[in-house]
């Protein structure tokens, strides 16, 4: 299925703000709010748009502390158990499956260096983690989509 430069707008302007109004989208789309409607019905079903999130906005005095964690797998191929843990840890950001040596790239963000700590305790502890790495993000300097 090909986005056109409309679907693509769309997408761009629910980036931003996912709970933008329909009638708000639809005008600045140029287009009808059942027209907007349509597409992003569609966009959904075609699973282009997979789903909706929240992000919390931490206090204002609390400053996010950022970890990258490579984890090693004893055995890749059955290693779903470690995967649906990862998930019910609310402070993982991202996890994504790697080729190479590392099997899996795990960003966490907290709000702060023991809780950093605590979830290392815990992934290490999971059943089929074998090694980890874990790297402390220090800036982040580019930041798209």
């Amino acid at each position: 299925m090909k986005v056109d430069g409309i679907d693509q707008k769309i997408i761009d302007a629910l980036c931003v703000d996912a709970r933008i109004p329909l009638a708000v989208l639809a005008d600045r789309i140029g287009l009808s709010r059942q027209a907007v409607r349509h597409r992003v019905d569609r966009l959904e079903a075609l699973k282009i748009i997979a789903g909706y999130t929240v992000r919390l906005a931490l206090p204002d005095d609390v400053v996010p502390v950022r970890a990258v964690m490579l984890v090693y797998r004893k055995d890749r191929m059955r290693g779903a158990n470690v995967l649906a843990a990862l998930e019910r840890i609310p402070e993982v950001r991202d996890c994504a499956v790697l080729s190479g040596e590392v099997d899996l790239l795990v960003q966490i963000e907290a709000t702060c260096h023991d809780r950093i700590t605590e979830i290392w305790g815990a992934i290490s502890a999971m059943d089929g983690v074998q090694n980890m790495t874990t790297c402390f993000v220090l800036d982040s300097v580019i930041h798209k989509r």
